[in-house]
């Protein structure tokens, strides 16, 4: 099959699938976002969600983080995966966000990443998912699941290559769309251990199911 037409395959049927395709983080605005973006790092929006409420309630606006030190943040967040960095990035990302841009998240990717926390995957969720623009972020699901379909060639290995592959072939317009597309994907179907391959419409196009079917 092309490649064309294996992306054709994956964006039909991933549309019927993943109707509403959109992030499963609590925010109310940009702020939020970067909060809860910077927290899901090797940590699950699930458990984000249930920190972020006690915490933005401590902090509502980027200003109030920016006057607290990282030992402050720290209890709201322990149940999270390494809090104490994660505290150090949030303090210091919104005394930066005050200092720098005036107390408004930017819009801008090389300013985001120069942000502490930012790299190019969180820059990338702030362009789809707050300021509504296209770009597609790769976190370990889209990762793996662009992978195991082989949207992408095995000799894209870092997430940098695989966003390049991807931009090429999902049309510009549906680029944030197909990245929560991918995630909800991997997090319910193609999950890293014992994929429900039985529960995917897109078997007979999968590089992962036919060689798994071969080797069996």
């Amino acid at each position: 099959m092309r490649k064309r037409d294996l992306y054709n395959k994956c964006s039909s049927w991933f549309s019927q699938a993943y109707p509403k395709a959109e992030t499963e983080l609590h925010f109310s605005s940009p702020y939020e976002l970067l909060v809860a973006v910077i927290l899901s790092a090797q940590c699950t929006d699930r458990r984000v969600n249930m920190v972020t409420p006690a915490l933005f309630k401590a902090f509502p606006t980027v200003q109030d983080m920016a006057g607290a030190e990282a030992a402050q943040i720290l209890p709201y967040i322990g149940s999270i995966s390494y809090p104490n960095s994660k505290a150090a990035h949030l303090a210091e990302m919104a005394k930066q966000v005050v200092s720098r841009f005036g107390g408004e998240i930017p819009h801008d990717m090389d300013d985001l990443q120069s942000l502490p926390g930012v790299g190019r995957k969180t820059a990338n969720v702030m362009t789809a998912v707050a300021f509504g623009g296209q770009a597609m972020p790769v976190d370990t699901h889209v990762f793996r699941v662009s992978h195991r379909i082989g949207l992408v060639p095995d000799s894209c290995t870092t997430p940098l290559s695989v966003e390049r592959e991807l931009v090429k072939y999902f049309p510009e317009d549906c680029l944030s769309t197909a990245h929560h597309w991918l995630i909800l994907h991997g997090r319910y179907v193609c999950t890293a251990k014992n994929p429900k391959c039985a529960g995917c419409g897109l078997t007979e196009v999968c590089r992962y199911y036919s060689k798994s079917f071969v080797e069996r």
